[in-house]
């Protein structure tokens, strides 16, 4: 039995490694499903199209870049 036991734990020993990462793909759906919730929440707010959201986003990135 212990023989079986053996052959069975050896091939797992053999594995490359993986290095584990914290839900790299999961943060960044986050912040997109976030950002298209904003949007539609501004659409919705200021009665837009998605194109004068966006300009309007644009507008405000550039004024912070300008301070």
């Amino acid at each position: 039995m212990a023989g079986v036991l053996e052959h069975l734990h050896w091939p797992l020993q053999k594995r490359p490694k993986i290095e584990q990462q914290v839900f790299p793909s999961y943060r960044l759906d986050l912040k997109a499903l976030e950002l298209d919730t904003a949007k539609e929440i501004l659409r919705e707010v200021f009665g837009t199209s998605t194109a004068d959201v966006e300009e309007m986003i644009r507008q405000r990135l550039a004024e912070r870049e300008r301070m």
